[in-house]
C-alpha cells in the first residue's frame, strides 16, 4: 500500500487522540476517516451511524456492511422523529440537526470513555453554505480531514489507493436538502424522495437528486449522464414510476446535478 506524507500526517494526528468515536455515514469522507482511524488506533475507535427520517435506508445498510468488513465496533443510533425546530426547514436546519445528532453522540462517548468525537468534514466543505459546521465547533467535535487539509479529490485519490469501494461514490446528503428552505417537511415527503432516488439509482444514474417542489419532482442527475435521458422509453418509465410514488408532475433539470442547488436562493438574498 502506498502511503503518502499526508496520510502519514493524518495517522499521526489520530494516534494523538488515543480513543475516538467517528460519526459514520458510509459516505466518501467518513469511510476514509474510519479506515484511517482503524489503521491508527486499532480497537480504540468506534463508529456511530445515525438513523433518522432524513437518512436513506440504503445508506445505513452500506455503513453497516463496511464497518463489519473493517472489523470496527459499530452502533446505529436511532432518532425516530422530526424535531419541531427542524421540520419547518429553516436555512439553519443543518445547524439545528447537527446539534441534536452530535449531542446524542457526545453523550454516548462520555458514557463509554471515548476522548473525542470526530466527523468527516473536509477542506472543500468550507466553500459552501454549511451552518452545521458552526454546531460542530460549538460542541468541540473535531474534523481530522479538515485539520490535515484534505480536499475531496485527495480523499478520493487516497481512498482508491486504500482499495475503498467509496473512492468514486457520488456525494450524497441528507434528504432535507431536496426541499426548498422554509417549506415544511413531512415524513411522507421524505419517503417519496427516497423511493424516487433509489429507483433512479437502480436504473444506473449517479449523483441523483429528486428536488421536491410539492407535487412536482425536479430530477437532477450527473451532468455526464444526461444523454441517457434521450430515450422516450426510459422517460416514460421514469414518469410512470414517480407518479406511482405520488408526484403529479415529473421534470428534469437540464443542467444536471448541482451541489446545494437550493443555496442559490440564499445567495440572492445576500
Amino acid at each position: 500500500m502506498k502511503m503518502d506524507n499526508k496520510y502519514k500526517q493524518l495517522l499521526n494526528y489520530l494516534r494523538k487522540k488515543e480513543k475516538i468515536i467517528i460519526a459514520f455515514s458510509g459516505g466518501v469522507d467518513s469511510t476514509f476517516l474510519l479506515k484511517a482511524a482503524k489503521d491508527a488506533l486499532g480497537s480504540n475507535v468506534k463508529a456511530i451511524t445515525v438513523k433518522s427520517p432524513y437518512i436513506s435506508d440504503w445508506e445505513i445498510k452500506e455503513a453497516v456492511e463496511f464497518a463489519k468488513n473493517l472489523d470496527v465496533e459499530h452502533e446505529i443510533l436511532e432518532i425516530t422523529h422530526i424535531d419541531p425546530s427542524i421540520e419547518k426547514n429553516p436555512d439553519n436546519r443543518c445547524y439545528l440537526c447537527k446539534k441534536i445528532i452530535f449531542n446524542n453522540i457526545i453523550d454516548r462517548a462520555e458514557k463509554e470513555g471515548y476522548k473525542y468525537v470526530c466527523d468527516g468534514t473536509n477542506f472543500d466543505d468550507t466553500k459552501d453554505h454549511r451552518p452545521g459546521m458552526i454546531a460542530l465547533r460549538e460542541l468541540n467535535v473535531i474534523s481530522p480531514l479538515l485539520e490535515c487539509g484534505y480536499t475531496k479529490d485527495e480523499i478520493r485519490n487516497q481512498s482508491k489507493i486504500l482499495n475503498l469501494y467509496t473512492w468514486d461514490k457520488p456525494a450524497y446528503a441528507c434528504l432535507m436538502t431536496r426541499l426548498p428552505y422554509n417549506v415544511e417537511v413531512s415524513k411522507e415527503d421524505l419517503i417519496k424522495i427516497e423511493k424516487s432516488e433509489k429507483f433512479l439509482m437502480d436504473l444506473g444514474f449517479k449523483a441523483v437528486r429528486v428536488r421536491h417542489h410539492g407535487n412536482l419532482a425536479r430530477i437532477e442527475v450527473d451532468p455526464l449522464m444526461r444523454e441517457k435521458l434521450f430515450s422516450i422509453e426510459l422517460l416514460d418509465k421514469i414518469g410512470k414510476k414517480l407518479k406511482e410514488i405520488g408526484y403529479t408532475y415529473v421534470t428534469f433539470d437540464v443542467l444536471g446535478y448541482s451541489m446545494g442547488s437550493f443555496n442559490i436562493e440564499l445567495q440572492k438574498d445576500v
